[in-house]
Formats: structure tokens, sequence, C-alpha cells
């Protein structure tokens, strides 16, 4: 099904440098991204039905999707593999109503699940007796299509051998919602992942890309797009891309172009003017630097969600040396362990779910005109160091004997920890702004015993940790004790050595771009999807705003939004 092949155009070199630049390249490439020629002045390199950029989570299975119905599909992915942030993910998705609990008989209704997700979503105007519940009309649409695919989505994936499933019967994050009348049975995980979860990236997208060389899936790496490329209608008939080497290749798509090339995670300027508070990049793919904002912004899209993020704590070593390799915080491992500020203040309920705790960073001081917990300092005792240590998915806060340690500081005294935190946050100044404050030790030494009063006595006064179901999941390795009465706390020890790590606010992606559909057509500034052009995951807007659904609601809504857009542009007119 390829068309004629056409010799390259090579890009001057002067310019190359200047787009491909490690420094330079986000800002340069937007400058890229102009109004194409009419398709009778191009050249084409090759020609497909369907070009999707990005081959993480999204762009797999939107492939396999749209090859499964019988058309031609080329991958470009702009790093050297394929699996962007979905390999060091988990890979829970969350599906609701899906085929495993309709067997074992548990109910998902869909005007429940429509008002879980509008209480979640936008609390402040959730109405459980208006039509919509409080979503605006654009989030019910995308969030009604999410029940309506979603199940034949991964059965999908599952029955063509792409990603064969198991089905985990794990809390949800919200159980306790009256609305949640399914808060067991919804996340699906790769079958063969270990039950740690440590792999489950990495399986799936190991089955997914095997899949898609089976099925015929053309995959280029090294590819990054960097240009729509439109016909005299104003239809997007393609794509311009840099290979590895700086040459010039123009790809056409006979029905259209899909972007799932994630969000803006590593693009410091996108951050600073869309994102609210101050956040030091984060766990998504390096190669995530909001190329489809720059790219779409010449074809007059809508933007939206900009300034919101799936959110996570970080280690601050890692953040400030984008860290290729780091994974979210996603459990605070451990129960003789508590979290304090720069002055030593307990600031929080350690056991919340990462994008809940995630928030804790961006709190205001008015009066002194700075955040006050742009670094939290996690701090742990010998008997969490010991019986808490994992490299496990999510856990690595608390590493075992020989595992990547740099981020943790020791003190074999309370005193000695202090200073040694103080001498920690000393280098990093000059990116976070923080001191140790004069009345850190006395406050700390007091967070301590109030904390451990708690834990004697069972009950978080101050912050209820413990009292719902999602704080015991992110729990972590743990050794109970028989007079313990709350499974997240134990008293932290009158005695060292003790430990402490630096955090800061990251994301595992951000949520925000242009406007699409709920069949994946991005659309323009008056409501009508641009021809030619769709875009799934991280790299467009999200329904959710700011909140996060469950563990799986990235995942989830990917594979079933590339269900539904490679559904739609299969029935796109040939484009000439």
């Amino acid at each position: 099904m390829k068309g004629k092949i056409h010799k390259a155009e090579e890009l001057p070199r002067r310019k190359f440098i200047k787009a491909a630049g490690a420094g330079s390249a986000a800002a340069t490439l937007g400058a890229l991204s102009l109004a194409a020629n009419a398709e009778e002045q191009l050249a084409f390199d090759a020609e497909f039905d369907v070009v999707v950029c990005g081959g993480g989570a999204g762009g797999l299975a939107t492939a396999l999707f749209s090859r499964w119905r019988g058309n031609s599909v080329a991958i470009l992915e702009k790093a050297s593999h394929v699996g962007g942030t979905a390999v060091k993910a988990a890979f829970w998705y969350w599906v609701p109503n899906n085929r495993a609990m309709q067997k074992l008989g548990i109910q998902d209704p869909k005007p429940d699940f429509l008002k879980l997700v509008a209480r979640i979503t936008n609390a402040q105007t959730y109405d459980p007796k208006a039509p919509k519940f409080g979503l605006t009309d654009w989030q019910y649409a995308m969030c009604e299509a999410f029940y309506d695919s979603g199940a034949d989505a991964v059965e999908l994936l599952a029955e063509k051998g792409a990603l064969p499933y198991r089905h985990v019967m794990t809390n949800d994050y919200w159980t306790e919602l009256p609305e949640n009348k399914a808060p067991k049975g919804r996340v699906l995980v790769p079958k063969d992942a270990r039950e740690s979860m440590s792999d489950g990236g990495r399986v799936a997208i190991g089955a997914m890309s095997r899949a898609a060389r089976r099925d015929g899936v053309t995959i280029r790496t090294s590819h990054r797009a960097q240009r729509l490329l439109l016909n005299s209608r104003r239809e997007v008939i393609g794509v311009e891309a840099l290979d590895a080497a700086g040459a010039l290749c123009r790809v056409r798509a006979r029905k259209g172009v899909v972007f799932a090339t994630g969000g803006f995670t590593h693009n410091p300027e996108l951050r600073a003017n869309f994102l609210e508070g101050p956040f030091y990049g984060g766990c998504a793919a390096l190669s995530n630097e909001g190329d489809f904002v720059r790219i779409s912004s010449a074809v007059g899209v809508q933007l939206r969600n900009m300034n919101h993020a799936w959110m996570c704590p970080n280690l601050l070593e890692k953040s400030v040396a984008k860290d290729g390799s780091m994974s979210g915080i996603f459990t605070m491992v451990g129960d003789s362990m508590l979290i304090v500020n720069k002055r030593g203040l307990r600031v929080a309920n350690e056991k919340l779910c990462y994008n809940e705790l995630a928030r804790q960073f961006f709190s205001w001081d008015g009066a002194r005109s700075e955040y006050t917990n742009v670094v939290l300092i996690s701090i742990w005792d010998r008997r969490s160091q010991e019986h808490s240590a994992s490299d496990e998915y999510g856990a690595q806060i608390v590493p075992p004997n020989g595992a990547d340690a740099r981020h943790v500081i020791k003190g074999d005294t309370l005193e000695q920890l202090a200073a040694n935190i103080g001498e920690r946050l000393a280098r990093y100044a000059g990116v976070t702004g923080v001191a140790l404050g004069d009345d850190f030790l006395a406050n700390l030494k007091a967070s301590i015993g109030r904390f451990n009063g708690f834990a004697r006595a069972g009950a978080d006064r101050d912050f209820h940790r413990g009292e719902r179901a999602v704080e015991v999941l992110f729990n972590g390795n743990i050794k109970r004790e028989p007079a313990q009465k709350n499974v997240t706390m134990w008293p932290i020890s009158n005695k060292g050595p003790y430990y402490a790590a630096l955090l800061v606010a990251g994301t595992l992606d951000t949520k925000g771009g242009p406007k699409t559909d709920p069949d994946g057509r991005v659309l323009d500034n008056d409501e009508r999807p641009i021809p030619g052009l769709y875009g799934v995951g991280n790299c467009v807007a999200s329904p959710s705003a700011g909140s996060y659904w469950a563990g799986g609601s990235t995942l989830g809504p990917i594979l079933t939004f590339s269900y539904r857009a490679a559904n739609a542009v299969d029935d796109e007119p040939l484009k000439t």
C-alpha cells in the first residue's frame, strides 16, 4: 500500500543544527511550525494511509487499531526507541465496566460512573441532579466516550495478542466517595507483569511493539515530527520530520496524521508559562517537550487544560539532573516516617495519593511572598530503612543496600541529620531558593514527638493518616507490630541512625494541549475538526482537569481514545 518513493530533500546543515540542538530544539522548532505548501509543491519520501507521531502507549495502540482496520500505518518516533513514558510505568489501566467486571457480576452503571468522575473533576460545580452533573459539555462527552468504548478497546488489544491482561481487584483512589458504586474492579494490568508491577510498562510496550511489527506497522525511530503538511483545501496530508542524521523526511498520510507525542514535562518555557507553582521537571520520557503544542499552533487549534499535570513528588537530585531513569514517588513507604518542610513542620498526610500529596508543594505564604514547601523532607528511622527499603516500582525513596542511594541523607543523631540536610539544601539553593530554617531542629523534634503520640494512639489528629483505603495501598512494606493500632504509623525511634530525602514537585507528564472531540479530531477555534488531524494521550487536553480519577486513569483513557481515533481516521476520505 506504499506510494511512490521520492528522493528526500536535505535540510541545510545550519538550519538543522539550530533545530536539533539539545538546548534550543524546543524553541527553534516552534519557528519551523509554519503553514505548509500545497501538495503539488511537495515531494514525499513515503506514503501511508495513517501516520502516527509518537511511539508510546498511545501511538502504538493507535497504530495497531488502524492497521487492524486494513490501513497502511507508519509510526514516527522522536526517540531512538519506542515506549515513551509508558515503558517506565506500572501500566495499570483503569477501564470502567470492563469485561472482567461484567463476568464477576460487578455493576458499574454509566450514570454512577459519570457522577463519580464529575465529583472528582469539578467538585465546585458538581451537582448529582444536573443533566451533566456539573461537567462541561465537552468534559461530559469525553467521559461518556471513555465509558462507552474503553472495554471494547482493551478487549481488542487482548484478543489480538497485543496486550493480554489480568484483572486486579485493587481499591480505587476514591473508594469512600458515595458516587463510587464499583470501588474495586476497574484496574487491568499486563498479564505477564510481576505482582509488584515494577516491569508492567516494559511488558506492555514489548507486547505492543512486537504486535505492531508482526502486523506490518512501519516503525521509524529517531524521527522528530516538526511540521504539518497541508493541501490547498487546508487538509492535513502529511508531516515533515527530521531523522537522526538531520535529513528532512516528508511522509504523506492519505487519511490522517495522529499525534501521540506526550506532554511538555521537559520544556522549561512551557512549564513556566502554563503550570502554576514550582515544578522541577518530571519522570516523563525526556523526549516529551510539547512538540504538538508548537506544531499545531500553525493551524489555529484551541489549547485547553494547559495549567494541569499528572503530578507526583520526585527526588530533588534526580529532577535537577534530568535523570531519564527516574520514576515518580508513588508510595511514601514505611510507617515510622514523616514529611516536614524547611522549618521542620509536618505539613501533610504522607500517605495521600501522589497527585494530591504533590499539591502540598504549592502552599503560598502571602506575608513572605514565597512558596513555603518548595522542598519537602522525608525523614525515616532505621526500622523503616530495614523493613521498607525496596528498589521495586515507586518505592525507590528508601533504597536497599547496593541500590542508587545518592539522594539519601544520613545522620547518627537528629542534630547530625539536620546539619547534613542543611548542607545538601545549600548545594541546590541556586535552583530552589530554599535554606533550612533556624528553628528546623527544634520544630523537627516537636513534630516527631507529636507524630509518635498519634502513632501510639493509632489516630492522626492532624492529617488523618491511614483512614482511607488508598492510604493503606500506599503504605509500602512494613514490619507489623502486635501493638500497632494504625498500619500506616509507628513511632519514630529515639535513637539513630536517621535518614532523609529531599522532595520537589514533579509530573508524570502534563495533560494539556489542543482540544479534541471524543473521536480524537483536533478542533480549531470555531469548534470544527481540522481535516486529517488527530491527537491522543498527554499531548492533547484531558477532560479530567487537575484531578486524578484512579490508578490507571492515564492509560485507560489513552487506550480508549486511541481506539476511537483509529476508527474515525479510518472513515476519513482519501486526500489528494
